[in-house]
């Protein structure tokens, strides 16, 4: 699908630039024409020699090579290809993006571009939550820019959270969804995520440790693949994602008729964690402390959302997909939740304590379906997503 694209690769300064390497091969194993740019900070990690060596192609580096301006000039240079995409891209990068400087090779065919244009940024975890990335972030952002990731992990520095360059083969699929041509271009794909809040008063309710951050990836992951994603989400931590349609919601109940007004969809993805009970009589007022005495509340069961949409005799999504929190005996509870449902596959994971997976940026899943229970390794919520959504495209054709 990537068969004679021409990809412009701008390798910033980092450590993360080795993944370029990987990246390029991965290009050049679907087809695509890689043109490198490696700028004078990305000379220090990986050297023109293995990037030449893996692209095929001459790599650029410096604005003023007389011989290059003849051959072809950074006009030229900046509109030749399907897609620019920057990889590391640093902050001083996307500064210099945002700001509209033009002092070396890579900013200036950045500014001097009319072709789509992609970044994976890759920073200290401190940098990229720094007020001033954070401006220039909304900026690109604004201008049209597309962006994946960046991944949280363990730095190079020593430190944890956001700032790692997203993995090589992310990076490939996010190309593909910026070209229009993802394997799930004219797919619509609903996912849910986060946690619900069932109120008991208006200062208290009932929720669950989850912070929606599988959920936003998987969101993600698909949108770059090409498909275009409703995603319902309740009061999550998570960042939103980026290029879906979004419905904010507060309750199962309102998660339900969120869902209903989304469908037709041709994929369901639920992978938010829905409370069970809802107070059935909430006070219109905050309850008091009455001598000690403890207030008695009466539960009523929540809509069962991922069941309602599985069990549809009309209008069903070719495909369902929900998840299962489990805390013990996780391959059975998730085999009979899959068929209690009546969903086609069940995402399986352990959220006891001591695995750190609620709330945590890593993940281990099985995935349950008729053909049995794949379990994959442990790994990062972002490649848990984008493993799902390659299964999902591999699926629907």
């Amino acid at each position: 699908m990537l068969t004679d694209k021409r990809i412009l690769l701008i390798i910033g300064g980092g450590i993360a630039a080795y993944k370029s390497l990987d990246l390029i091969r991965q290009l050049r194993k679907r087809g695509a024409w890689v043109t490198p740019i490696l700028t004078n900070a990305g000379g220090e990690f990986v050297t023109p020699l293995s990037v030449s060596a893996l692209a095929g192609e001459k790599v650029y580096r410096d604005l003023f090579d007389l011989t290059d301006e003849a051959e072809m000039g950074h006009i030229q240079l900046s509109r030749s290809a399907d897609l620019v995409v920057v990889a590391p891209a640093t902050a001083d990068l996307m500064a210099k993006m945002a700001h509209g400087h033009a002092n070396d090779l890579a900013s200036t065919l950045l500014m001097a571009t009319d072709t789509p244009v992609l970044v994976a940024p890759a920073m200290n975890v401190r940098m990229w939550e720094h007020p001033a990335t954070q401006r220039n972030i909304k900026t690109l952002r604004g201008d049209g820019i597309g962006f994946v990731g960046p991944n949280e992990g363990d730095m190079a520095c020593g430190e944890y959270g956001p700032g790692r360059m997203a993995e090589p083969l992310e990076i490939v699929s996010a190309i593909e969804g910026m070209l229009a041509d993802g394997p799930l271009s004219g797919q619509r794909i609903l996912v849910t995520s986060g946690p619900t809040h069932e109120p008991i008063d208006p200062v208290r309710y009932i929720a669950n440790r989850s912070s929606g951050s599988q959920g936003s990836a998987i969101a993600r992951a698909l949108a770059v693949q090409g498909a275009d994603v409703v995603f319902v989400t309740g009061p999550a931590d998570a960042e939103r994602p980026q290029g879906v349609h979004i419905v904010e919601v507060q309750t199962a109940a309102e998660m339900l008729s969120a869902v209903k007004a989304v469908l037709p969809v041709n994929v369901a993805i639920f992978a938010a964690a829905v409370a069970d009970w809802r107070v059935t009589s909430v006070s219109d007022s905050k309850i008091k402390k009455q001598n000690g005495a403890i207030p008695t509340l009466e539960f009523a069961e929540n809509p069962d959302i991922l069941a309602t949409v599985s069990q549809m005799k009309t209008g069903r999504p070719e495909l369902v997909v929900g998840f299962a929190a489990e805390t013990d005996d996780v391959i059975a509870h998730a085999t009979a939740k899959r068929l209690r449902k009546g969903c086609d596959w069940i995402v399986a994971n352990d959220v006891s304590p001591e695995t750190g997976i609620m709330g945590g940026s890593e993940n281990a899943v099985t995935v349950i379906s008729d053909a049995g229970a794949e379990s994959w390794p442990r790994m990062g919520k972002e490649a848990v997503a984008h493993k799902l959504a390659e299964r999902i495209a591999a699926a629907l054709h």
